[in-house]
């Protein structure tokens, strides 16, 4: 065993000596000594009930012969993060979260881990952990919010932040907001649309690394904490059997977690992700793939916000493995890898039906033939831009305007509500990019902004940051290259017509090369935004958004 190194020998008897301090018996330093990497916190709805979920899973690690030591990892709140100057804290925490499990895991010499997250960064960040350790690993997320209940209709957080919108413009009163601030996150969990935690979640099933139901069954279900008792109990076959995170997160897995993404319309985080966690597992995952994957797969869910559906609904309709069984109908999957139930995803996606086709589209009756992202290319992002295209409506889809052009998020916010921002326009947002911000910040304000206004239909939002999972609407995120290196969202200038078809993966100014070439010319850096503290570190260490923002020496 890998903790041998600190239980075994006369060598290690004062390693003993302070296990001796942890109330460890002799009969338990002779047991596998297994991590339970808690991200629990006091701060964050989706981590309120991680601590049952831990006693859980220590539970269950127990049963299984093995000794649970459990430690934190940190986390993120999004929803309370967004909007000011938080949020250029939340991405960053990804790489702390993978950097402080490595440090934890190799400094005590554990066998395996449990990795207990539940929202937008630190589902990534184990699993960029668990790739570089290395070490039999399983997940258990805290599990997805029920949807509120405001007026007869379910609705989430996406619908709170819209409704902000709509009072800006005056189409809803104070009290109907209060009601919506009372009802739209009614329980503990992630929030209940298919935003990044429970995208992230739901992945984490795709590519293999948790038991079915990790996406999706309600954090107040007691079937969570059997889930939980039952990856405590996993974790221990998996160490026997050596099965370990890289066995499982091979690059075929990667593309079955792309092609689960397409169909689940997941949020366009998860191409930040998932790149940053195949970096991890050495497996090379360009944006590229992201098309040619999506060009094939169709689009079956239409999850909050794209649509009227919750992750409560997705759960009864069969969850992930429902979606896949669908999609292995047409052969769109790899089926013979590895996951970690010990079987392969052939075995643990068979009879998996789907209980609801309304929830669940079946494979011969899609929302679309292509799947729900898009990776855009053109004058203004020669490396790349995102957009979810399953929240995208009809009439923007292909779409051309003069560019509004703000040089930060706040800016941007005060002209929307301001009704400076009108039908046609194009809302450029720069200087926000994982160098600019820097830190990447979301930008679900100014998209329930545009869409609470009455603009979701008419206005388009392009960004060198990125989107909440709750955004909807042509919200094009992650340009690159981004504005602070100098790329051509840089150069845009007020007025200039920008040209969107997502059908075609462009995006472009309508600037000649010549002109583009001299604004270039002019163009000098800016100072940087921060110099002190993790900021500056990370600054100077952080790639494009379109190589997932990886940190690099």
């Amino acid at each position: 065993m890998k903790s041998d190194a600190v239980k075994k020998g006369m060598q290690q008897a004062p390693h003993r000596s302070l296990f001796n301090a942890l109330g460890l018996t002799e009969e338990e330093m002779k047991k596998p000594l297994i991590g339970i990497v808690n991200s629990y916190n006091e701060i964050v709805p989706g981590h309120m009930n991680l601590d049952k979920i831990a006693e859980a899973v220590k539970l269950g690690v127990a049963l299984a012969g093995g000794v649970p030591r459990e430690f934190p990892a940190i986390a993120v709140c999004d929803g309370i993060a967004m909007g000011h100057v938080g949020m250029k804290y939340s991405l960053v925490t990804r790489d702390l979260i993978a950097d402080s499990t490595e440090c934890m895991a190799i400094a005590h010499q554990f066998d395996a881990l449990v990795c207990i997250p539940n929202c937008d960064k630190n589902v990534p960040g184990l699993l960029m952990a668990a790739a570089r350790l290395n070490i039999p690993t399983i997940f258990v997320s805290g599990g997805p919010m029920m949807a509120g209940h405001v007026k007869g209709e379910k609705r989430s957080l996406s619908s709170m932040f819209e409704a902000v919108g709509s009072y800006a413009a005056g189409t809803m009163t104070e009290e109907d907001v209060y009601e919506f601030e009372c009802k739209t996150c009614p329980t503990c969990g992630s929030c209940s649309g298919m935003y990044t935690a429970n995208s992230m979640n739901c992945l984490t099933e795709a590519l293999g690394m948790g038991l079915p139901g990790n996406g999706t069954i309600p954090a107040v279900y007691s079937e969570r904490l059997k889930l939980a008792k039952h990856a405590g109990m996993k974790i221990m076959e998996l160490l026997e059997k050596n099965i370990r995170p890289r066995d499982i997160m091979t690059e075929k897995a990667f593309r079955n977690a792309l092609t689960v993404d397409m169909a689940l319309g997941c949020s366009t985080n998860s191409m930040l992700h998932l790149p940053a966690i195949a970096h991890e597992a050495g497996v090379e995952l360009n944006v590229d793939i992201a098309n040619e994957i999506s060009s094939r797969t169709p689009n079956l869910c239409h999850l909050a916000p794209a649509g009227p559906t919750y992750m409560e609904d997705l759960n009864e309709a069969g969850g992930v493995y429902a979606v896949m069984n669908e999609l292995d109908k047409k052969g769109l999957l790899y089926t013979d890898l590895i996951t970690a139930t010990g079987k392969t995803v052939k075995e643990n996606i068979s009879g998996c039906v789907n209980r609801n086709p309304q929830v669940i589209r079946p494979i011969d009756n899609p929302y679309s033939e292509t799947g729900g992202i898009a990776v855009l290319r053109g004058n203004l992002a020669p490396d790349s831009g995102v957009v979810k295209r399953s929240a995208v409506v009809p009439e923007m889809m292909v779409h051309e305007g003069p560019a509004r052009v703000f040089d930060c998020e706040e800016d941007a916010i005060e002209a929307i509500k301001g009704g400076k921002i009108v039908a046609g326009d194009v809302v450029v947002i720069r200087y926000e990019g994982p160098k600019g911000g820097p830190g990447m910040r979301e930008m679900l304000n100014p998209t329930s902004a545009i869409a609470g206004m009455g603009l979701g239909s008419s206005v388009a939002l392009i960004t060198d940051g990125r989107f909440s999972g709750a955004s909807r609407g042509a919200s094009i995120g992650h340009v690159s290259p981004e504005a602070a290196v100098g790329g051509p969202i840089a150069l845009v200038e007020e007025g200039d017509i920008i040209k969107i078809n997502i059908p075609e993966n462009r995006l472009d100014l309508d600037v000649s090369d010549e002109e583009l070439a001299a604004r270039k010319a002019k163009w000098q850096p800016r100072e940087p935004k921060v110099t002190t503290g993790y900021l500056a570190r990370y600054q100077k260490m952080v790639t494009s958004g379109n190589r997932g923002a990886i940190l690099e020496l």
